[in-house]
């Protein structure tokens, strides 16, 4: 034991001097402190200012390296008599170390051994509990029906990501299950016995050793007979636990091996280990059960925080407290230390913290208490060690991904490698419970995950990675929805020309059993928004508003509105830069410019749809005005439509006459479903003027030129067909009518234009009431419409609560 001593005083003293010589130690800000601390509990910390001005002063005379041999025998002897004195600072020492110098391996043969139980008292090394257990009322009674099954050793795995309330559910479920473990509670930690240099979850079977002996020597209320060799220690314990009913808690788990040499032979024991690898090798071999720890739910989350702030706390600012728990994702850890931040005095209130934790490049800085001792970044940093360097990298490229929902095709693109690559480190990370898997194979991240790997990206990558990463991914974004829009339609007008960028790819969605283009684009909407975002952030404007163009077609069909709206001012904006750049060539520029009309008229309809007339009007003025000057018809075309739309609303005789300026565009591009789509705006205005027999036959008319295209138009021609029966209610042929419009509106509902079938639903209501047929329909559809408009966050939906209200 002296000899033990004397060693880790001298790697100690060894380490402490090595810091000062290199200046490591300004550089220190956690360990340092931590390590002054330690010394300044034992009153040496003045020692150790007047030890660095020593050192400082040798320096300048040139004498440095005697100084420093010097200091480390002094410093030896010190932490020796430390040592000595105090049987708890060895163990303390060995763990501050390995925290200090992660890349320094002080895993020396030394432990502090348990006290031998007195005869007939149960040993029992459980840490004691401290401080309020919140919720897990659903995994605790699973952990309980382990105990239920008498007869044979029973073994769990407690799984989740760091900080999600493993140890303290393990050890709360012990406490109360001891009187099922007559012969002991064991428990081992393979954080404190683990060598923080070693790559991956690569660890000696030494430390499986010390944790053996350790429970050998408890059980025989001696050391005089534990063996030192592993296999003589193994039978050792399988002899002398066989008899016996015990609990075995292993905590910090990283690899099966760590476990299958402590389970106990004694019938009725349990094994309960904690890990953030699932260890399916202990599920498929070994029947371990697997009990995974999800972040706490809103409940949860507000209930953690009432047991830790006091519920009147909680009560009082209910709107921040909930937010706090949505920023803190029900990470428990994350919320113990904002709540601790609260109850200490350093937040003034939860408004305060919810305010602050708002902004993500502050969210890991304020979930840390004060000193930065304890913090989410130094929860999550042992397991990033752990990690290989392969999926390491992908961990920390992941932090710079703008979604925390993404496929392995969007891995690979952000990692820069190929997608059998992706799929193993993806899998590598969902094993140490850093990512997650949804039901439909995409991976997730959580919030704070990603926050703490975009730290380590910042700090361990090159600078211009995150811009090449986002350049990766857009690209990859942009080919996927330019082949979605491609898919759904084939002769629609785009600006952004794409043939070579498409001529390299893969089609995913004319593959036999691909996915359909408009479910895989909703699925991804808020990704491609966020990479979008990102997108323009980095100056990425050549891909940009050409993803904006392709995305669009998404809200044709399915009008999210807030969405559309902010894409297409991203996608504008981003045409407007490109354009506007010094650098960019002529023929790219001009192409810009077309297309920021084509992203500005476009705009017009969200913002139409929002109420936000007079910015729906700006934007098309500003699109007329690109769009005019050039040779392009059918841009020019299409931009007059959207105009004629808009003049609609204030200006009906104008709208004709831009609806027949657009009809001759069209007519001289020889665009077929152009004329078509221009003889349809043309006919609901004129029939919005009175001139019911005229519209009519232009109506009828686009019907049949949209469903007689070479790809026939189904949507398009049910819109025309809505508008037949609009004309028709007009005329009062109302049996014609009603049979229109429920065709269309099936017919809408069938091409997933839902907005165009609220439209439909509406009418047919309104028909209903103004000539009372129906009336057992009406609520039907109404509710049909009000499920539609609210999806799509469209302010229609006000309208139609009144109207069912006032149907009551």
């Amino acid at each position: 034991m002296e000899a033990e001593l004397g060693t880790l005083a001298a790697q100690g003293a060894t380490a402490l001097v090595g810091l000062m010589v290199t200046d490591a130690w300004l550089k220190m800000k956690h360990g340092g402190r931590r390590f002054t601390r330690w010394l300044s509990r034992r009153g040496e910390d003045g020692e150790l200012d007047f030890a660095r001005e020593e050192l400082a002063a040798a320096r300048q005379g040139g004498d440095e390296e005697d100084a420093a041999n010097r200091l480390a025998a002094d410093w030896e002897r010190r932490l020796l008599r430390i040592l000595q004195d105090d049987p708890e600072a060895a163990e303390e020492l060995r763990r501050l170390l390995a925290e200090v110098l992660p890349g320094t391996s002080y895993d020396i043969a030394f432990d502090v051994r348990p006290a031998a139980p007195a005869p007939g008292v149960q040993p029992d090394h459980l840490p004691a509990l401290t401080g309020m257990f919140s919720n897990r009322i659903a995994e605790l009674d699973r952990m309980n029906s382990l105990c239920g099954e008498p007869g044979r050793v029973r073994l769990a795995v407690l799984a989740g990501l760091p900080g999600v309330g493993k140890t303290a559910l393990a050890c709360r479920w012990a406490d109360t299950r001891r009187e099922d473990f007559p012969d002991g509670l064991f428990y081992v930690d393979y954080a404190a016995l683990r060598d923080e240099s070693a790559v991956g979850a690569a660890m000696g079977p030494a430390a499986t050793s010390q944790a053996l002996a350790s429970i050998l020597r408890a059980l025989l209320g001696s050391d005089a007979h534990v063996s030192e060799r592993f296999e003589e220690l193994r039978r050792q314990y399988e002899t002398h636990s066989r008899d016996r009913r015990m609990l075995v808690l292993i905590d910090n788990v990283t690899m099966a091996a760590q476990v299958r040499a402590l389970i106990p032979t004694g019938p009725g024991s349990t094994v309960m280990v904690t890990s953030h690898s699932k260890l399916g090798e202990l599920v498929a071999q070994d029947g371990a059960e697997l009990i995974e720890l999800k972040p706490l739910d809103a409940p949860g989350g507000l209930k953690l925080l009432s047991d830790q702030c006091g519920g009147d706390v909680v009560a009082a600012e209910p709107g921040a407290a909930g937010r706090l728990v949505e920023l803190c994702g029900g990470l428990p850890v994350a919320l113990r230390i904002v709540a601790t931040r609260l109850t200490t005095g350093d937040a003034p209130s939860l408004t305060y913290l919810a305010q602050e934790l708002a902004d993500e490049a502050e969210r890991l800085e304020g979930i840390s208490l004060p000193g930065g001792d304890y913090s989410l970044s130094a929860v999550l940093g042992p397991s990033y060690r752990l990690l290989p360097p392969g999926p390491a990298r992908m961990f920390r490229l992941l932090g710079w991904l703008p979604t925390g929902l993404f496929d392995e095709s969007v891995a690979a693109a952000a990692a820069g490698v190929d997608r059998r690559t992706a799929r193993r480190l993806l899998r590598e990370l969902a094993a140490a419970s850093l990512l997650e898997i949804d039901r439909d194979g995409r991976y997730r991240v959580h919030d704070l995950v990603r926050l703490y790997a975009r730290e380590r990206a910042v700090a361990e990558e090159r600078p211009a990675e995150e811009r090449a990463l986002i350049e990766r991914v857009t690209r990859h974004y942009l080919v996927l929805a330019a082949l979605a829009d491609r898919a759904l339609r084939a002769d629609r007008l785009r600006v952004a020309e794409l043939t070579e960028l498409l001529t390299r790819a893969t089609d995913p969605f004319s593959a036999p059993g691909g996915p359909a283009p408009l479910t895989w684009l909703d699925a991804e909407c808020p990704a491609i928004l966020a990479v979008l975002r990102a997108a323009v952030r980095h100056r990425l404007n050549a891909l940009a508003w050409p993803l904006a163009e392709a995305f669009t077609v998404l809200f044709l069909h399915h009008r999210h509105l807030g969405a559309w709206k902010e894409s297409l001012i991203l996608g504008s904006e981003a045409a407007a830069a490109l354009a506007a750049d010094p650098a960019t060539p002529a023929d790219v520029a001009a192409e810009a410019l077309a297309g920021e009309a084509r992203l500005r008229s476009l705009l017009s309809r969200p913002l139409t749809d929002l109420g936000e007339h007079d910015r729906a009007r700006t934007e098309l003025e500003r699109a007329v005005a690109l769009a005019e000057p050039t040779d392009r018809l059918l841009l020019r075309a299409s931009v007059q439509e959207f105009h004629g739309r808009h003049l609609e609303l204030s200006d009906p005789a104008r709208a004709v006459a831009t609806y027949r300026y657009c009809l001759d565009l069209n007519r001289r591009a020889q665009d077929r479903r152009g004329e078509a789509l221009a003889l349809l705006f043309l006919g609901s205005a004129l029939d919005a003027q009175g001139e019911h027999e005229q519209a009519l036959t232009l109506l009828g008319q686009a019907r049949t030129d949209l469903l007689n295209l070479p790809e026939p138009d189904e949507r398009m021609a049910a819109r025309a067909l809505l508008a037949l029966g609009r004309a028709q209610a007009h005329r009062a042929e109302f049996d014609a009518a009603f049979h229109a419009l429920e065709t269309a509106a099936d017919t809408l509902k069938a091409r997933h234009a839902y907005s165009y079938e609220a439209d439909a639903r509406e009418e047919l209501a309104d028909l209903a009431q103004r000539t009372g047929r129906h009336p057992d329909r009406v609520r039907a559809w109404l509710n049909r419409a009000l499920e539609i408009h609210e999806t799509n966050g469209n302010r229609r939906a006000d309208d139609v609560r009144r109207r069912l209200r006032d149907l009551s």
